[in-house]
C-alpha cells in the first residue's frame, strides 16, 4: 500500500483521505464536500478519494499513515493522539469547555501548540470539525456516580481511559463501528459520547438512557502530509487551503444543528433523555478538576500556555 499511495502523491493526481466515521456523520459529509471543492478548484488535477468508516485505514493508524506518506490526507479525532503529546488532549478534558463558544475559544488557544506538534510529526493542519457535547449513555438511570461503579465504560482515547478510572469504572477500548456489538455482547455497559454517535448507531437498540452531562466538545482534525503539500503549485495549495477554510466554517456552524437534531432523534426512538442531577454534576466536576491539573503537569509549558490563553 505504501508504494502505491506514495507514487500517486508525486503526480498529485489521485489523493486518498481515510476518515474514521461513517457517511451519516457531519464530519464525513464535510469531508466529501472538501474533496469536491479541491477537484473543482484544481480542474480535476487533484482528485481526493474519501475512504469513510475506517474502510481503508483503522482510526488509530491514520496519523501514522499520513505522517509516513501512505496517504496524503487524513481525518483524526484529535484526542486519540494524546499519547503523542499532551496538547492533543485539550478538547478531551471534562468540563474545561462545555459550550460551543468556549470550545471555539479553547481551540484558538490550543491551535498554535497543536500546529507546532503536527509539524514535528510531518503533518500540516487543514481544518477542524467539532462534535456535539459528549454525554452519558447507560442501560439504567444514573443519579450519582455510585450508579456507575464497576461498569465497563467505553474508552477511545487516553483521556477517556483516565476518566473511566476516576469514575471507578473499567475502561474498555471500542471504536465507533464496534459500539452496537460491544453493548449487545456485554463488552461495555456505558459510554460517554455525542448524540450524533448514538443516533447514527441506533443506540435505542441496545441501551435506554441518555443523561445530558455535556462533559466536553471534542473535534476531528483534517491533516495533510507536509511533503505531499509542498510538491503542489502555489495555486493548488491555495485551493486546498480555501477548501479547508470553507469546511471549518461548515463544521462549526453545522454542529449546532446536528446536536439538537440528533438529541431529538434519541428521544423520538425511545431513549429517556434527561438532565443530570446536581450531585452527579458535582462529582463529575471534581473529576474534571483532577484531570485538568494532571494534564497541566504532563507538559507545564505547552499546556500552561493553552490554559493561560483560554482563561
Amino acid at each position: 500500500m505504501a508504494g502505491f499511495f506514495f507514487t500517486t502523491a508525486v503526480n498529485a493526481a489521485q489523493w486518498h483521505m481515510p476518515t474514521p466515521y461513517g457517511d451519516a456523520n457531519l464530519p464525513t459529509k464535510i469531508a466529501y464536500e472538501f474533496a469536491e471543492d479541491i477537484k473543482a478548484g484544481t480542474n480535476g488535477d487533484i482528485a481526493v478519494t474519501v475512504h469513510s468508516g475506517a474502510s481503508l485505514v483503522k482510526h488509530p493508524e491514520i496519523p501514522r499513515a499520513v505522517r509516513t506518506g501512505q496517504v496524503q490526507l487524513g481525518e483524526i479525532f484529535i484526542g486519540i493522539m494524546g499519547n503523542t503529546h499532551p496538547v492533543f488532549k485539550h478538547d478531551n478534558i471534562p468540563f474545561l469547555a462545555t459550550s460551543f463558544e468556549d470550545a471555539k475559544r479553547l481551540w484558538e488557544a490550543a491551535k498554535p501548540e497543536v500546529e507546532k506538534q503536527l509539524d514535528k510529526e510531518g503533518m500540516k493542519l487543514l481544518y477542524t470539525v467539532p462534535w456535539p457535547a459528549q454525554s452519558l449513555y447507560t442501560k439504567a438511570p444514573v443519579n450519582t456516580m455510585s450508579d456507575l461503579e464497576g461498569l465497563k465504560m467505553r474508552a477511545y482515547s487516553p483521556s477517556t481511559s483516565r476518566l473511566a478510572d476516576l469514575m471507578n469504572t473499567t475502561p474498555t477500548t471500542v471504536q465507533v463501528p464496534e459500539i452496537p456489538q460491544a453493548f449487545s455482547t456485554g463488552i461495555i455497559d456505558a459510554m460517554i459520547t455525542s448524540p450524533s454517535t448514538g443516533a447514527n448507531g441506533q443506540a435505542w437498540d441496545y441501551l435506554s438512557h441518555y443523561t445530558d452531562i455535556k462533559a466536553w466538545i471534542p473535534k476531528n482534525v483534517v491533516v495533510v502530509n507536509k511533503r505531499a503539500f509542498r510538491r503542489l503549485s502555489e495555486e493548488q495549495q491555495q485551493v486546498i487551503l480555501d477548501a479547508a477554510a470553507a469546511a471549518e466554517t461548515k463544521g462549526w456552524e453545522g454542529v449546532r444543528v446536528t446536536a439538537a437534531e440528533d438529541t431529538a432523534t434519541l428521544a423520538e426512538n425511545g431513549i429517556e433523555v434527561s438532565e443530570p442531577s446536581e450531585q452527579l454534576m458535582q462529582e463529575f466536576q471534581k473529576i474534571g478538576d483532577i484531570m485538568i491539573q494532571e494534564w497541566e503537569e504532563e507538559a507545564p509549558k505547552e499546556v500552561g500556555a493553552i490554559l493561560q490563553n483560554y482563561r
